[in-house]
């Protein structure tokens, strides 16, 4: 804001030098002098403020709504970063009018107000139509090229450019699209997220040392795109701008190209390389090149990398397809399955000198243990220590016992069996002590137990695991003599479902136990987590948000007793989805939480119910999906397969791994996609805001195209994985 031009001394400078003189050693006149020059600084201020009133950059608060509404503009839904404030909202609106409704304008709008990555499609581009002769669309052919194999990978997708013949539907996601006035707007609700500097694993069924799996858990995973930001926002995104899974024969095309040019760069490919897509690392941490050092100068680069499809082969059980395809010297990589095929000499080097790999991995929300930004645990704590490499945790956890912190500072795999001890106790008014065991941010261990773990808290104590994913065990806290209280803190974690996956993907224990709370006055936590199947005394409190509890199946039994047929702990869910039978002593609370249960055929006795509590008189289940039969506290506006049986939640997967892991189906009903307390869905996905999100999109639609008709628009939020559902 500039400075007054009329102060008081300038007021004063302009009385004429007789009265100046005569009242020099009077304050009466000076004080009336500056009293006229607060008033005037007031009108100058509020005559500024009217001039910057007129520019929705400058204006005050109060006036934003008001250019908004003269612009026709339509308040969108919060949520999304670039959308949360109405100022900047009502900008970018008039921004996107001056770009006059073009395409790119269009796929900008669609990322800012969903916060996803878009691709926006003019369909009259992709229709089969004559051509003027003196204006020729020579980008725009009729038929194919059958030659282009890179376009013909395309077909059908978000970057086809094969032309198609006109159709007359509306442009829903399963029905027509090619047409004049058709504009679809293509959305990747899948995240790429690292996972870096892990080991690779072996085939359990290999013996000659060549073949591996990327997956720290061993199993099949496909490989995702880090999305390259593009230049400029008047160009539209091409496949290398989305998170789209990696493709056997996309990447072995760019890749060939890469390797037969005439004049080699390491790592030239958009998707191999260090801070790429993936990438491996030599025994000393080096990135691997896509090509080995010529023999002679002048000749050709010989290929280390060669993109291969590695599947089992049907013809040869307990083998991959192609193996004898990768060359001694080179090194086979599936994108689509997350293999490794080494060749003879490549295996023998990694025998000496390990691997290790960098990638990207599919997920459809930050949730459990990952490479993403966490909030840290704040509070000091006198003891730090920190282990990386795969180093042993054992004795960080000894040193912190009597209260610290152990900081895992990488990736890496531990394979060990440790337990988790927290020091008790006994003086009266003495506060517990507390044990914190977390990832750093940026890092996902992953501890592969060989046997159960135990849980020794001591009286009063309090213990924190964050970030970590445990496999191959359960948790287990012990009754006590004592009655002190103990508390567990799972925050960001992954007990797997079903104990560990086997090299298809399956869980190799369905139904398996993840956590075992037999202390009665133990209270849990548990916060953006995914774990396998919890029993707890029915003494006992269990907090439960933003997590997954997968038994692996809807029959087996998901939250129960420590005994079959006794009820589990008191139990207070928020934003969760459950896979599994639950029985619990009191449901304190469930809100905006999926109950996806089903009883097995005969039902066991043990179970009456797919749901049951205990104590119906206390509690509360709301906004929530109820199965048939179920045996609750009183309801406010839940949903249940009872009351229609097409009211059932169809997830794109339940397999835990897959990158669109519980992620609802477009085909689920509205009353459970919008069934929410805020009109969002319900599940484990409920933060994401996606019906919010998607309905800023037809609003923003409207606001950028007042001039017009919106345009028909076609979201396409299609996940990497077929629907499936219960």
């Amino acid at each position: 804001m500039s400075m007054p031009s009329l102060t008081a001394e300038r007021l004063w400078s302009l009385l004429p030098a007789l009265h100046r003189v005569r009242d020099a050693g009077r304050d009466e006149l000076q004080e009336l002098v500056a009293l006229f020059a607060e008033q005037f600084a007031a009108l100058e201020e509020n005559s500024a403020q009217l001039y910057d009133d007129l520019f929705i950059e400058t204006c005050a608060d109060w006036v934003a709504p008001y250019i908004g509404d003269l612009i026709g503009y339509r308040t969108l839904h919060g949520g999304v970063p670039a959308v949360a404030s109405p100022r900047a909202d009502v900008a970018n609106t008039i921004a996107y009018r001056r770009r006059k409704g073009t395409a790119t304008m269009l796929e900008q709008m669609a990322r800012d107000v969903t916060g996803w990555p878009a691709h926006a499609v003019e369909f009259f581009e992709q229709l089969a139509t004559t051509q003027y002769m003196n204006h020729a669309r020579l980008h725009a052919p009729a038929t194919p090229d059958l030659r282009d194999t890179a376009t013909l990978l395309r077909l059908g997708g978000a970057f086809n450019r094969i032309a198609h013949t006109a159709e007359m539907r509306r442009p829903d996601q399963a029905k027509g699209r090619f047409n004049i006035p058709n504009i679809g707007i293509f959305l990747w609700r899948i995240e790429a997220l690292p996972l870096s500097n892990v080991a690779l694993v072996a085939d359990p069924g290999d013996a000659s040392g060549r073949r591996w799996r990327v997956n720290p858990l061993g199993a099949d995973m496909a490989l995702y795109r880090l999305p390259v930001t593009e230049a400029s926002i008047d160009v539209l995104a091409e496949p290398v701008n989305v998170p789209e899974p990696l493709g056997v024969r996309a990447m072995a095309l760019s890749l060939r190209a890469a390797q037969s040019a005439a004049t080699q760069v390491l790592n030239r490919t958009a998707d191999w390389g260090e801070g790429k897509s993936v990438v491996l690392h030599d025994g000393a941490g080096a990135p691997l090149p896509i090509n080995l050092p010529a023999p002679a100068p002048g000749d050709p680069l010989p290929p280390l990398l060669r993109i291969a499809d590695l599947r089992d082969d049907p013809a040869s059980p307990g083998n991959w397809a192609h193996e004898g395809d990768v060359g001694a010297d080179e090194i086979g990589l599936d994108p689509e399955r997350g293999r490794v095929l080494l060749g003879a000499n490549r295996a023998a080097e990694h025998a000496a000198t390990p691997f290790s790999v960098s990638l990207h991995h599919g997920q459809a929300r930050r949730v459990g243990g990952g490479e993403y930004e966490r909030v840290p645990d704040g509070e000091t704590l006198l003891v730090q220590r920190s282990v990386g490499g795969g180093a042993s945790w054992l004795p960080g956890l000894a040193d912190i016992a009597a209260g610290g912190r152990l900081l895992i500072d990488d990736s890496r795999t531990t394979a060990e069996t440790p337990t988790f001890t927290v020091d008790g106790v006994v003086a009266p008014g003495v506060e517990g002590h507390r044990v914190v065991v977390a990832a750093r941010n940026g890092a996902r261990p992953l501890l592969a137990a060989g046997a159960d773990i135990t849980l020794a808290i001591g009286a009063r104590g309090t213990l924190v695991l964050d970030g970590i994913v445990i496999s191959g065990a359960t948790l287990r806290l012990a009754a006590a003599a004592d009655t002190e209280p103990r508390t567990l803190i799972l925050r960001d974690c992954t007990l797997v479902p079903g104990r560990t996956l086997m090299p298809d993907g399956a869980p190799s224990v369905p139904g398996a136990l993840a956590l075992e709370i037999a202390h009665p006055f133990a209270r849990v936590i548990i916060e953006h987590s995914v774990l396998g199947a919890i029993r707890a005394h029915p003494d006992a409190e269990i907090e439960i948000s933003d997590s997954a509890i997968d038994a692996t199946d809807p029959t087996l039994a998901a939250y129960e007793g420590l005994a079959a047929g006794e009820p589990g702990a008191e139990a207070t869910l928020r934003d969760c989805t459950l896979v599994g039978l639950v029985h619990a002593r009191q449901l304190t609370l469930a809100s905006n939480t999926i109950f996806l249960a089903r009883l097995p055929e005969p039902a066991p006795p043990a179970w009456p119910a797919p749901l049951r509590a205990e104590r119906r008189q206390q509690g509360c289940v709301r906004f929530s999906w109820l199965p048939a039969g179920a045996i609750t506290p009183r309801r406010h506006r839940c949903v249940s397969d009872a009351d229609d049986a097409a009211l059932r939640p169809q997830f794109n997967s339940r397999r835990y791994g897959d990158a669109a892991y519980l992620q609802l189906a477009s085909v689920t009903p509205a009353a459970i996609r919008k069934g929410a307390d805020d009109e969002g869905e319900i599940g484990l996905m409920h933060a994401l805001a996606q019906p919010q999100r998607e309905a800023n999109l037809r609003s923003a639609s409207t606001n950028t195209c007042a001039w017009a008709s919106p345009p028909a628009t076609s979201t396409r939020p299609e996940p990497a994985c077929p629907p499936t559902g219960d």
